[in-house]
């Protein structure tokens, strides 16, 4: 945390204070959004913090040591500030956020009091409430690799290394036809085999849902060779005809797609030759061929 500085200490020991909070969220497709408790807007650090949103926050309890600091927001839902919509999308899952306290009457007088993600947003009769998660939340996620005969990597990631840029792996083309926000038809995709983008992404590009993306649960050509794409969940956002997409190729994690598919077997991530279930549980029998040798040939 940023301490206070000289001047700021100065204008809180004076015994009339003009002192207001300021908090700055920043979602993950790069847009800052700055508010104020303020009754009039604030400037700094080339944010604009507005107070039109209401929003206002409990105290943050803070300690020392790796306990977690979290606290909560609450706000008005407002299209020029924080809107349903956009909650709804996702946009403001995982959002980085910082709080100051500020002297509204000079901003450069201010001090960093909180620094951490959004948690979980609840809406109800046109406000929210977020939770707000500080920075050791991280340390309560779980860590270690599970032995499992499937990969533990993500199609892409740093343990994966497979580059999704690579030729064949990835299409961009407009929406032809749209049901629900969860199947999508197109009367070609050519150069790829069906079931391709199967446990593949969909991401769009352009319109009101651009940013979102979903994972598709289905992938088929018919005879005539138009393309069905099916998602697991429907995009939040609005996906219209005409509307830019990119479709990113699937993985299912066996150790065979990983050789065939995607010619990267030497970062698979799994144990393809972990005994199963069935080894586990077995046992030595009078039946048989007992010669002294392996019962697992």
């Amino acid at each position: 945390m940023m301490g206070y500085s000289t001047q700021f200490k100065d204008h809180l020991r004076s015994g009339t204070t003009t002192v207001a909070r300021a908090w700055a969220v920043t979602r993950r497709d790069g847009i800052t959004l700055g508010f104020t408790d303020h009754d009039l807007g604030l400037t700094f650090e080339d944010i604009v913090f507005r107070p039109d949103s209401g929003m206002s926050a409990k105290a943050v309890a803070q300690s020392t040591g790796l306990a977690v600091d979290n606290s909560e927001a609450f706000g008005a839902l407002s299209g020029n500030a924080i809107s349903e919509t956009d909650i709804l999308a996702g946009r403001y899952d995982g959002a980085q956020l910082r709080a100051w306290l500020v002297n509204w009457a000079a901003p450069q007088e201010r001090v960093l009091v909180f620094r951490g993600t959004l948690g979980e947003i609840i809406r109800a009769s046109g406000a929210f409430t977020a939770e707000l998660r500080g920075l050791t939340e991280a340390l309560n996620v779980k860590t270690g690799r599970v032995f499992h005969s499937r990969c533990a990597a993500i199609l892409g990631d740093g343990g994966c290394r497979f580059d999704l840029t690579a030729p064949g792996y990835a299409t961009e083309l407009e929406v032809e036809t749209v049901e629900d926000g969860v199947r999508f038809g197109f009367a070609t995709v050519p150069g790829f085999a069906d079931r391709w983008f199967e446990k593949g992404r969909l991401e769009v590009l352009t319109g009101a849902a651009a940013g979102l993306a979903g994972v598709i649960k289905a992938d088929r050509v018919s005879g005539s060779g138009t393309r069905k794409i099916e998602l697991w969940q429907r995009i939040a956002g609005q996906v219209v005809v005409g509307d830019q997409l990119r479709l990113t190729a699937g993985c299912d994690k066996r150790s065979e797609t990983c050789r065939v598919k995607f010619d990267n077997f030497l970062n698979f991530r799994g144990f393809p030759h972990i005994p199963g279930e069935d080894w586990l549980i077995s046992y030595p029998v009078k039946a048989g061929n007992n010669d002294g040798g392996s019962l697992f040939r």
